[in-house]
């Protein structure tokens, strides 16, 4: 029981972005140097042209130099628009008023701060902010609140990590992208697998046979993992739904915003 990528959802996402950056000059993406941002960034190449996108990398001290190579290199190959802004000024004035001796604290910090500096860029240039959380991360809250998560649009947020490979594969994102550790790039070595306690081709395999509504159980069974690791991701996602979700309003009116008001 693994994921796979629909023969559908390449032509899908392409069409999902020309139709909703309607009327819009540009997009703005964060690109990191890892496979998500790289896919969004050529899928929205391959959907608006490369003149309507624009990449912004946003290194730290503890970014790897190879990260931020890889980033340049896919925007000189596919002829995409790029800028590099450096964030340790803006981290620092931080440190100076916060106590950010906390890694995930800083992390935080910095997540809002990459994504203050896009909206900056996108009401500058009349563009949209594309944002790059995929299935796996959404499901397991593996996102800041208001950081990576505020964003305008998430053409691969309906797409599992393992089939965010796949799809890298045939829109022909370089081979030192795609096979690189998934990193977040807070902190100097970091790993998602290693703050998720689990590999990503375990992951998808738990969290689709939640979408199927299976019980832990029937995952079990169907997967053979263990137990503890299936109970471990059923918590995360059960304990990051306030992130999927608009702020609760207490309910006064006839239709209530985030409620039964549809748009």
């Amino acid at each position: 029981m693994k994921p796979h990528l629909k023969e559908y959802a390449y032509p899908a996402i392409l069409e999902f972005i020309k139709e909703q950056t309607k009327g819009k000059k540009c997009v703005v993406i964060g690109l990191s140097g890892g496979i998500d941002s790289a896919v969004v960034s050529k899928l929205c190449c391959d959907a608006l042209g490369p003149e309507r996108v624009f990449n912004i990398i946003m290194p730290s001290s503890v970014s790897s130099k190879k990260d931020v190579d890889d980033a340049q290199n896919l925007c000189t190959e596919f002829g995409m628009n790029y800028k590099v802004i450096q964030l340790d000024t803006l981290i620092n004035a931080f440190s100076a008023i916060l106590d950010l001796h906390d890694p995930l604290l800083k992390g935080n910090i910095m997540a809002r701060v990459r994504m203050t500096i896009l909206y900056h860029h996108a009401h500058q240039m009349d563009g949209v902010v594309m944002g790059t959380g995929n299935k796996s991360e959404l499901l397991t809250g593996y996102f800041t609140k208001h950081g990576d998560g505020g964003v305008d649009l998430l053409p691969i947020g309906d797409l599992y990590k393992t089939e965010v490979r796949e799809l890298a594969e045939r829109i022909q994102i370089p081979q030192t992208i795609i096979t690189k550790s998934p990193s977040a790039g807070l902190r100097a070595g970091q790993t998602d697998e290693e703050d998720l306690g689990v590999k990503y081709e375990e992951l998808d395999q738990i969290l689709l046979g939640l979408e199927q509504l299976m019980s832990v159980d029937e995952i079990q069974k169907e997967t053979g993992l263990e137990i503890s690791i299936i109970n471990s991701v059923f918590d995360k996602y059960q304990s990051s739904a306030h992130k999927r979700k608009m702020p609760l309003i207490p309910k006064l009116g006839i239709r209530t915003i985030g409620c039964d008001w549809r748009e």
